[in-house]
């Protein structure tokens, strides 16, 4: 018997670990048991060739709100092409609708809701005659089997189960048993399952089974991805502070045997974090973790509504603490089409969280979940979203779809100037000239839409001459200020061949960009660690301007961990 638990991503750089955790619980079927993981940019007709050659006795989907569409579609089509085939699904998307979807796709077999490693287990003893039938199997919704030859018909009776009972998380097996399979792909890793929090709008309010997995287990697991040099490894725990020894005793043990090589994600609630906690992460190498943290919104009333339990005073304490200490990426999350916020307020909360000056700050809009409390109140809320997934947010009784539409341009501007951190010094002069930083964004996005700019896909250069006739438009006496600052900012990231017209002449002569090479090659007074390359090569790895009489060096090879950013150093000509 062939099994095949398949996996459709958001990119081809994730990982989908409930497949992966499936099998290791599965561990006696190992054999049978087999892996396909795709993207949702790839063709459908591609995909479902490859599952046709696999030609798994059963084929199981895990579901998302980003592969539903892509699920469906395959679904109804492998059963015309391989009509024997044992269909199920399982994961949050098809949990809560899970008799529903049965009577829409009558190709499907079951569905397995909630947590699937022993449900798994179960199915497949089951299909190995070493359980008679599918009635005391917990977790699943299933189409009582009638004997036939087809494996389904309208017809047949829809059965659903008691939901199974959360499992013990030490007795899941660690997944990664080969660190090869995942070179180029994020690690994702769970320490506690659960969240002791209710927030309306998330699944995880539904189950406030809130468990860990044992620490020993978890510190021999993080050995491991420390040993192999994984680049990249999430934590997928809803709130990963919500227990102070535990958080304790995972970042202590990272930051002891940290080789320097790898990143660690974590979901965190800024307001929980303690005083040993902040002054344990004050110690740690730059780049060994990064923060998200979901603030949501900052208006109260909002905050209530939602059940969230959040003092925005103490994240703006926490957080600004650990912006100064410059080791660590924070991610700070807004989600707009929650009750209680309109235009107005939602203004305010981006401001409020925008002058945290986060690494990154994305602006979100609220997905109504199936099985959620939002989804429960959605006419109570006057609350409009789409049919189809993402099913996110068009209207409220607070926020028109004209709102949603003004956001979403709002977001872009967001997403391309300073999320991207390739507009910093220019950005910081263009706050200056409006009222807050909402409407810097806001006018940016008025900007794109007047003059046809929003609906294409523009080089990064490009990015930088619009951003320029942007600022003159609005700030014409200090454009050489713009240039300068979007100069700087260009050369921060990247050494680029073709300099753009804002950039002007080079103010640098040849015979003084040699001679400062010349004097380098024997000094390394700024570029440290070139002592292996000749002047040639060190011109080429670096970019030498000069501004206002300084010489402004920009070293790719020594980049900033968070901004990945060259170093740069501003030369006076007595220093030289």
């Amino acid at each position: 018997m062939k099994v095949l638990l398949a996996a459709v991503n958001a990119k081809y750089i994730h990982s989908n670990l409930a497949v992966y955790s499936l099998k290791s619980f599965a561990a006696e079927y190992a054999r049978e048991i087999h892996i396909a993981e795709y993207t949702i940019n790839q063709r459908i007709d591609d995909i479902l060739a490859d599952l046709y050659r696999q030609k798994p006795d059963i084929l199981c989907f895990s579901c998302y709100l980003w592969n539903i569409s892509y699920v469906k579609q395959i679904v109804v089509e492998i059963k015309k092409v391989l009509p024997r085939i044992r269909i199920w699904l399982g994961g949050p998307e098809v949990s809560y609708n899970a008799a529903e979807m049965l009577e829409s796709y009558p190709q499907l077999d079951g569905i397995m809701r909630g947590e699937g490693e022993e449900t798994f287990l179960e199915l497949l003893h089951y299909y190995h005659c070493k359980r008679h039938n599918l009635e005391d199997v917990m977790g699943i919704v299933y189409r009582r089997d009638d004997g036939a030859e087809e494996s389904f018909t309208e017809q047949a009776e829809i059965v659903e189960n008691p939901w199974r009972p959360v499992i013990d998380l030490s007795r899941v097996p660690f997944v990664y048993q080969d660190m090869d399979e995942f070179k180029n792909k994020i690690i994702y890793y769970e320490s506690s399952r659960g969240c002791p929090f209710s927030c309306s709008y998330c699944l995880s309010s539904i189950d406030k089974a809130l468990r860990f997995r044992d620490l020993s287990l978890v510190k021999k697991e993080l050995q491991q991805f420390i040993d192999a040099e994984i680049p990249q490894v999430k934590f997928v725990d809803r709130t990963f502070n919500c227990r102070h020894d535990h958080a304790m005793a995972v970042w202590s043990y990272i930051a002891a045997y940290d080789k320097g090589k790898t990143n660690f994600h974590f979901e965190v609630a800024a307001d929980l974090l303690n005083e040993e906690e902040l002054r344990l992460i004050e110690t740690m190498r730059p780049g060994l973790i990064q923060l998200e943290i979901g603030v949501q919104s900052v208006n109260p009333d909002t905050i209530r509504e939602i059940r969230r339990v959040m003092k925005f005073e103490e994240v703006k304490r926490v957080v600004s603490r650990i912006r100064a200490g410059g080791n660590v990426h924070q991610h700070l999350d807004l989600i707009a089409g929650l009750p209680f916020e309109d235009y107005h307020s939602f203004r305010h909360s981006f401001n409020e969280v925008y002058a945290l000056r986060p690494e990154q700050l994305q602006l979100g809009f609220l997905k109504v979940l199936k099985g959620s409390c939002m989804q429960e109140r959605a006419g109570e809320y006057e609350l409009q979203y789409q049919d189809r997934p993402p099913f996110e947010v068009l209207s409220t009784k607070w926020m028109s779809y004209a709102d949603i539409l003004r956001l979403k341009g709002i977001e872009e501007m967001v997403e391309v100037h300073y999320n991207s951190g390739q507009f910093q010094n220019t950005l910081s002069l263009l706050e200056r000239v409006f009222m807050d930083s909402f409407t810097l964004y806001e006018e940016l996005s008025r900007y794109y839409e007047d003059n046809s700019l929003h609906m294409v896909n523009h080089s990064r250069i490009t990015r930088y001459e619009i951003l320029y006739r942007f600022a003159l438009a609005h700030d014409e006496k200090h454009a050489g200020q713009y240039r300068k600052a979007l100069t700087v900012d260009l050369y921060l990231r990247d050494n680029v061949k073709n300099r753009p017209d804002f950039a002007g002449v080079p103010a640098l002569g040849k015979e003084e960009a040699a001679a400062f090479y010349d004097r380098e090659a024997l000094e390394h007074r700024y570029l440290k660690g070139y002592e292996d390359y000749d002047k040639r090569q060190m011109r080429k790895m670096t970019h030498l301007e000069k501004m206002d009489g300084k010489l402004v060096l920009f070293d790719y090879k020594n980049r900033d961990v968070l901004t990945n950013q060259a170093k740069v150093f501003y030369i006076n000509k007595e220093r030289l």
